[in-house]
């Protein structure tokens, strides 16, 4: 697999994507942001661990 993202970059995705009021649903990402959706994948177990890594975990909309 190829990775075009590290582990802080997509954090900054997952909190500029929070910030414009996309929401952060794990089906939306797929399908809107599939890089960054395989790239969290692979430096966090889940969707949800990421999300809870810049703050936003309970704020999924």
């Amino acid at each position: 697999m190829e990775l075009n993202m590290s582990a802080e970059e997509v954090l900054g995705h997952i909190v500029q994507l929070h910030s414009t009021g996309e929401s952060l649903a794990k089906k939306n990402v797929k399908k809107l942001h599939p890089d960054l959706m395989k790239n969290a994948l692979y430096y966090y177990p889940s969707w949800e661990h990421a999300l809870q890594k810049t703050g936003v975990g309970n704020i999924v909309h």
